[in-house]
């Protein structure tokens, strides 16, 4: 990847449910070895990762992931959620081992179903940088509130330019309030590209943006056979620049 550039991927995994409804956490590793792992990413983000009723606990073996990616997965057990867990109530964060980690937050969201981010301040070339994955309310009046509460932790954080990625189970291609600058206190953008079902997709549940003065580009949807019947999501993928 050329300075100034990320390439960022994210992925709702499923809990390792298929479109075929088998539970197979190692068809999931493998499609992410295949169809994933050749994009050399800098950064990866998971969601519904880990177990969704407590103790959140664990489905996949993460050194595994790290390994067939060449990335480091973040989650030293201050960033889970207990420790049966991986991650963060399902979302889960790899990042290269250039970008180091100088700052880590977990962001409790509300909602009847518990919902969560996770924050880490890095730096890319000599430029800092956040990144921030979640997994947000499928109700539209909570995925507001949601990002408010985002919003509000940018607001106490350090100004840089922000990453957000993951499902953010917005349907709409315009978005809506949620991604408001007056509520979110930024101007998060990104292209759209439609990612659920995985077999037919037809609904842009997940995301990658930036604000400004970063850049989203040669974002895309990624299809293989492994991917498609590994989880209901595909996987997406974009370019993110830092200059």
């Amino acid at each position: 990847m050329q300075a100034g550039q990320l390439r960022c991927a994210t992925w709702n995994v499923h809990r390792a449910k298929g479109r075929d409804g088998k539970v197979d956490p190692h068809r999931v590793v493998d499609a992410i070895d295949q169809g994933l792992a050749p994009l050399n990413m800098d950064i990866l983000a998971l969601q519904e990762a880990d177990g969704e009723c407590r103790p959140h606990a664990r489905i996949f073996d993460m050194q595994d992931i790290a390994a067939r990616t060449g990335l480091e997965y973040i989650h030293d057990p201050a960033m889970r959620w207990g420790s049966d867990s991986d991650g963060f109530l399902g979302t889960i964060l790899f990042l290269a081992p250039s970008l180091p980690r100088l700052h880590a937050d977990l962001i409790d969201l509300p909602g009847h179903c518990h919902r969560g981010a996770v924050a880490v301040e890095t730096r890319c070339g000599n430029r800092p940088v956040r990144i921030m994955s979640t997994h947000l309310s499928l109700s539209q009046p909570l995925r507001i509130i949601q990002m408010r509460v985002i919003g509000q932790y940018l607001r106490r954080r350090p100004q840089m330019q922000t990453i957000l990625l993951g499902d953010l189970n917005e349907w709409r291609h315009w978005g809506g309030l949620m991604f408001n600058r007056r509520l979110v206190g930024t101007a998060l953008r990104g292209p759209v590209r439609p990612t659920f079902p995985s077999t037919r997709p037809l609904l842009p549940l997940d995301r990658i943006m930036t604000d400004a003065p970063g850049e989203v580009h040669q974002m895309r949807a990624v299809k293989t056979p492994k991917i498609a019947v590994a989880s209901d999501h595909l996987p997406l993928e974009a370019i993110v620049t830092v200059p």
